[in-house]
C-alpha cells in the first residue's frame, strides 16, 4: 500500500480566519491601549478603551469575514449553477472539456477521454467543480465557520494585551503592553507558520514587523495629541 502523505491545504480556510483574527486581536488592542495611554489617560479610561475595542473588534471581524466569504460561496454557487447548466445542455461537449484539461497536464489523449468520461459518470458536477473551475472541499467558502473562527481568535489574541494592563503598574504599563504584545504575537507568527508548513523564523518577522508599526504609530498620535481622556 502507498504510503499516505499528511497535506495542509484542508487547514487553509479556518487557519487564514484564525490567524488573521488572533493577530488582528493582539495588534489592535495594543495599539489603542498604547495610543490612549500615551495621550495621558487615566487608568480606567485605558481599560475601558481596551474593553470597547474588544468587543467592536469581535464583531467587525466577524462581521466581515462572513460578508466576504458570503461573497466568495455566491460566486462559487454561481459558477457551479452555470456549469450544471452546460453539462444538461450538451454533455459530451463537456467530456471533451475535461478531457483536454487533462491533456493539458500530460495525459494521452485516448487515457485522458477516458478518465474524463468515467469522472462524468460518477459525479459531472463534482469532477468540472474540481478540475474546470478549481472547488474542492478543502477550500470551498464555509462563511459562517470563517466568522466564527475569525471572532473567537480575535477575542483570544485581544484578551492578552488588556490583561496585561489589568497587572501593570500604570508607570510601566506601555514598555510591558509593546513587550509582551510583540511575544504574542512572535509565537503566534511561528505557530501559524509551523501549521501551514512555513518557515517558522518568516512568520514571527512577518507578523512582528506590523505589529512594532502599529504600535509606534498609534503611541505616536497619542504623544502628538497629549491628552487627558
Amino acid at each position: 500500500m502507498a504510503k499516505k502523505e499528511h497535506h495542509r491545504l484542508h487547514r487553509v480556510g479556518w487557519l487564514r480566519a484564525a490567524v488573521l483574527g488572533a493577530n488582528d486581536g493582539v495588534v489592535s488592542t495594543s495599539s489603542l491601549i498604547i495610543g490612549v495611554a500615551s495621550a495621558g489617560a487615566a487608568y480606567n479610561s485605558i481599560l475601558l478603551s481596551g474593553l470597547a475595542g474588544i468587543v467592536a473588534g469581535a464583531i467587525s471581524m466577524a462581521a466581515g469575514e462572513y460578508v466576504s466569504v458570503c461573497s466568495q460561496e455566491d460566486t462559487e454557487k454561481a459558477d457551479l449553477l452555470k456549469e450544471q447548466e452546460s453539462i444538461a445542455d450538451d454533455y459530451e461537449l463537456e467530456v471533451l472539456e475535461l478531457a483536454e484539461i487533462y491533456e493539458e497536464r500530460g495525459v494521452e489523449k485516448t487515457v485522458a477521454m477516458e478518465v474524463a468520461r468515467q469522472l462524468m459518470e460518477k459525479d459531472a458536477l463534482g469532477a468540472h467543480a474540481r478540475d474546470d473551475i478549481g472547488i474542492s472541499e478543502s477550500t470551498k467558502a464555509r462563511p459562517i465557520q470563517a466568522a466564527v473562527s475569525s471572532a473567537a481568535s480575535f477575542l483570544v489574541g485581544a484578551v492578552l494585551p488588556l490583561a496585561v494592563v489589568m497587572i501593570s503598574p500604570m508607570q510601566f504599563l506601555i514598555p510591558l503592553v509593546a513587550i509582551f504584545s510583540l511575544i504574542f504575537l512572535a509565537v503566534l507568527g511561528g505557530v501559524s507558520a509551523k501549521l501551514g508548513g512555513a518557515k517558522v523564523i518568516t512568520g514571527i518577522m512577518r507578523v512582528s514587523f506590523w505589529g512594532i508599526l502599529a504600535m509606534v504609530v498609534t503611541a505616536g498620535v497619542g504623544l502628538l495629541f497629549d491628552i487627558v481622556v
